[in-house]
């Protein structure tokens, strides 16, 4: 066995399907889960990806990071997917891009996936436009709660987010300090309304969260919220 530094290109063992999920209007989309090896997850992230018509897929880099790191590190299951007309390395969703809309049935489809195959404690987990998911969407579905990666807050309205108050479901939010739409000072006025809302400033991180840095940061909050006893991430590993 040797001792390998965990960076960014690093793939861990797990258990991989390719598959497609079915929405309740009949569209056919794209779809991963990665497992851990030979034990049961603890918990299941379901990835809500950025904005496709800017380039957002199932494949932006911190969540096929999270694939390739956080079954083996963490134990747990990491369900991907295109939305609805969302083309990626993977395969290419059926439908259009609705802006929001007709995606409530994307969000629907994958929790009820990951509710019929038994697959325990799913967490939503957005980023950008995968965000607005979530938090639109969220307070209706099975979920333990939902872990926001720079919320944008463009298409959720005041209404959306008093839909979290008092529901029993988490609620955290990673806001970057140099982020392009929603900044912490302003981050912490719009959330307000949400007042069991945690925020997580992150010192020099941006909306992309580039770097190896700005993506451990990411993956160790999403560790310490959802299997603690995981937390931190190792730095290196065994193999």
């Amino acid at each position: 066995m040797s001792q390998i530094e965990i960076r960014s290109s690093i793939e861990l063992p797990s258990r991989r399907e390719l598959f497609n999920l079915t929405t309740q209007d009949g569209l056919n989309l794209i779809a991963e889960l990665a497992l851990p090896i030979s034990k049961a997850p603890v918990a299941t992230l379901i990835t809500l990806h950025p904005l496709p018509t800017s380039g957002g897929f199932m494949d932006s880099h911190i969540y096929r990071k999270a694939a390739n790191r956080l079954p083996h590190l963490a134990d747990l299951a990491v369900l991907r997917f295109n939305t609805r007309g969302t083309s990626s390395p993977q395969g290419t969703s059926e439908g259009v891009f609705d802006g929001g809309k007709l995606e409530a049935l994307d969000v629907s489809a994958a929790v009820d996936y990951v509710l019929a195959i038994g697959l325990p404690n799913p967490w939503l987990v957005g980023w950008s436009f995968g965000t607005e998911l979530a938090l639109k969407y969220g307070p209706d579905q099975n979920v333990l709660g939902a872990i926001l990666l720079s919320p944008p807050l463009h298409r959720t309205s005041d209404e959306d987010l008093i839909r979290w108050k008092g529901i029993g479901k988490k609620l955290v939010a990673l806001i970057p300090e140099h982020d392009d739409y929603l900044k912490p000072d302003q981050a912490a006025e719009r959330f307000a309304i949400v007042p069991a809302i945690e925020l997580i400033n992150v010192p020099d991180a941006k909306h992309l969260w580039v770097g190896e840095s700005a993506t451990t940061r990411v993956l160790n909050e999403i560790t310490r919220i959802v299997n603690p006893i995981a937390y931190p991430l190792p730095g290196f590993i065994e193999l």
